[in-house]
């Protein structure tokens, strides 16, 4: 181990002979935005062994249906994080039947068939015992839980547009859900209504009107069985793409203090069968566009529902199950990472990751079950990553990404490097940005003679970004014979030297002695 590590710094030492120079700029005066604790999620999702894309099926036991619960090394993974947001929920939670309380039938299919239904399947039904697995799961884990209801049930068709559903949500159906985990003591932080049924919506849409009357239905409803406000679940929506004029109709048609989080989705990759999609997640330019959504999405609260927050409630980059040859590698981490980034800086409360298994873009691989490159990505932010987001800025090329957080459960700052490029290698010096004149700025590597940083290298083995091998500090990451994660131990830097940010690499750093205002 010693002798990977002395390789990996020598290497770091040549780099650093051909460096850019840059200046990273933080301001630890006052916080730009925050984040919620529990920011890190990631997804569970309803598709059947038959969802296909592409000429490749996916999601074999993956769904929440039929997954394996008993997994060891999935707990090991969940429990890692110590407090992970999983929310339930995908594209068929729309066509879930709750068998249990008094609508409990005889008849509860434990999958979906393929029919001439929304998205070419059956209803599914989840029973009153794969509830109580999921929640045994749940519970043994220590993860938070934000639950996906079904929003079309009561409704049907519009004769005129086959898309659009009309009619009043029927929450009966809901409540039996809800009322039985009640009375079995499972914990559900939050609920949301509905899946991608905003704007002109994917398989179905709803009106902004009608939703917001569903949704206050919804909130009555939550607040009937939970009297106890302090540990009443928050109600979410829409859960859909972001689409100005519907999202904004629906936050004033709802009123104060109806919706706790205003949810939307991410999928700005395009299709995952795109050959294009290995250069768009290296590709600065292309990945800015999207946030004009966040800032979107942050205005419409700011002006509409003051009183709430915004949730990523999913983002898998890629759509239809994500790319097989990128989202589950190495590569996928230049999207993700700066999502989790630029999320945070538009004042994004949670980021739900599609997903935790299945698909493509799963953080664990859908059959071995070994954590995925990003998969580590998200330990080390949820590890680092305290919830005030600093000001970051740099005037340097536009393919090094630098993010700054008031670090999590210690005193100090944390920084994300994300290095984009191919071929250059970025040396940082990070500046103290006390909002003075230029010539009193404070380079943190001079806060004392002695005084070191904490340095996370992540690589893709032999260079390869497509790669689905990560490095740590030079050495792979895997887990232990005894299913367990791996440490993620840092390396330790004199603060006189500049941070040396090597060509398609990630680099976390752990400035304890920074002294920042907003983080005391």
């Amino acid at each position: 181990m010693e002798l990977k590590v002395t390789v990996f710094c020598l290497f770091l030492c040549f780099s650093f002979c051909l460096a850019d120079k840059v200046d990273v700029t933080i301001n630890g005066e006052t916080a730009r935005a925050t984040t919620d604790d529990n920011f890190i999620c990631a997804t569970l999702d309803w598709w059947s062994d038959n969802e296909c894309n592409f000429g490749y099926c996916a999601w074999i036991k993956s769904g929440i249906l039929n997954m394996d619960l008993k997994n060891e090394l999935m707990m090991n993974a969940m429990k890692a994080f110590g407090n992970l947001r999983i929310r339930v929920g995908g594209s068929l939670q729309d066509q879930v039947v709750y068998n249990m309380g008094y609508t409990k039938v005889k008849d509860c299919p434990s999958a979906f068939t393929k029919t001439n239904g929304l998205f070419g399947f059956s209803n599914g039904c989840l029973s009153q015992e794969r509830w109580d697995e999921l929640n045994d799961l749940f519970n043994q884990t220590g993860v938070k839980v934000t639950f996906g209801l079904n929003a079309l049930a009561g409704r049907q068709q519009s004769p005129a547009d086959k898309v659009l559903w009309v009619g009043d949500w029927d929450p009966r159906n809901s409540r039996d859900l809800i009322e039985y985990s009640i009375s079995k003591g499972y914990k559900i932080d939050s609920y949301e209504l509905g899946n991608e049924l905003s704007g002109s919506g994917v398989g179905a849409r709803l009106e902004s009107d009608q939703y917001a009357k569903d949704m206050i239905k919804l909130k009555n409803l939550v607040n009937e069985l939970y009297p106890d406000d302090s540990t009443r679940p928050k109600v979410l929506g829409p859960g859909g793409f972001y689409d100005k004029k519907w999202f904004d109709n629906f936050l004033e048609k709802a009123g104060p203090g109806v919706v706790d989080a205003v949810s939307h989705h991410i999928y700005n990759l395009g299709a995952g069968g795109d050959p294009e999609l290995i250069n768009r997640v290296q590709d600065p330019i292309y990945l800015d566009h999207v946030a004009q959504t966040f800032a979107d999405v942050r205005n419409t609260v700011r002006e509409f529902a003051p009183w709430s927050e915004a949730w990523v409630s999913e983002a898998g980059g890629a759509y239809q199950s994500g790319g097989r040859d990128v989202s589950h590698a190495f590569a996928d981490g230049f999207w993700y990472l700066d999502q989790l980034g630029m999320a945070s800086t538009f004042n994004h409360k949670a980021y739900c990751r599609q997903a935790l298994i299945g698909g493509n873009y799963a953080l664990l691989n859908e059959q071995s079950m070994f954590p995925n490159p990003d998969y580590y990505g998200a330990l080390l932010w949820n590890k680092l990553m305290g919830n005030k987001v600093l000001f970051t800025k740099h005037k340097g090329s536009p393919y090094l990404r630098a993010y700054s957080h008031c670090s999590k459960n210690h005193p100090g700052v944390s920084l994300l490097l994300i290095n984009m490029s191919n071929s250059t290698t970025f040396d940082v010096n990070v500046i103290d940005d006390f909002n003075l004149i230029p010539d009193q700025l404070a380079t943190v590597r001079k806060t004392g003679p002695k005084s070191q940083r904490e340095e996370y290298h992540l690589t893709p083995e032999d260079g390869y970004i497509q790669s689905d091998v990560l490095l740590l500090n030079g050495n792979p990451l895997r887990p232990t014979d005894m299913f367990k994660i791996p440490e993620m131990v840092p390396i330790l830097v004199d603060n006189t030297s500049p941070i040396t940010v090597a060509p398609d690499s990630f680099v976390f750093v752990v400035f304890k002695d920074f002294k920042a205002a907003a983080c005391s």
